[in-house]
């Protein structure tokens, strides 16, 4: 079975929802990332809380000209984001992120700590890989049919 748990980034970029929109947008683009997991913090680890999108920064804050001191990523990111479980079927979540769409989905493990997150750019890249393994299974068999004919 194809889990999301083998597919998803396990580096996740993180922060606290007391952060600043400064903060999240160095860290943006230190990392080359257009989202940041905004997490709670307990004794096992951390879950996820919310999520911020470089979209949201711009459609929020910037287009709406609001002072970037005057507030923190906990006023502008999405709470209680959509989550997926690493042993999740990674086409049934595919599908999820389609009826929501949403572009980013933290994964997490049994007791809902974070443990990644599963993004477009990931799934084009299983696409990807999967479309060159059936256009060389067809070269393949194209090749093995050119050698029966010659024969």
């Amino acid at each position: 079975m194809m889990n999301v748990g083998n597919y998803c980034t396990r580096d996740v970029i993180i922060t606290d929802a007391d952060s600043s929109i400064l903060e999240v947008t160095r860290l943006m683009r230190k990392h080359h990332v257009g989202s940041v997991v905004i997490v709670s913090r307990n004794k096992d680890g951390v879950s996820p809380a919310g999520i911020i999108t470089d979209r949201d920064i711009v459609v929020e804050v910037l287009a709406k000209d609001v002072p970037l001191d005057s507030i923190t990523v906990e006023d502008v990111m999405s709470r209680s984001p959509v989550t997926a479980r690493e042993d999740d079927d990674l086409f049934a979540t595919m599908e999820i992120m389609r009826q929501k769409g949403i572009r980013r989905i933290p994964v997490v493990n049994s007791p809902g700590l974070l443990v990644g997150i599963l993004t477009t750019d990931d799934l084009l890249e299983i696409i990807y890989e999967e479309v060159g393994n059936i256009v060389s299974l067809i070269s393949h068999e194209q090749k093995k049919e050119l050698k029966k004919l010659v024969s």
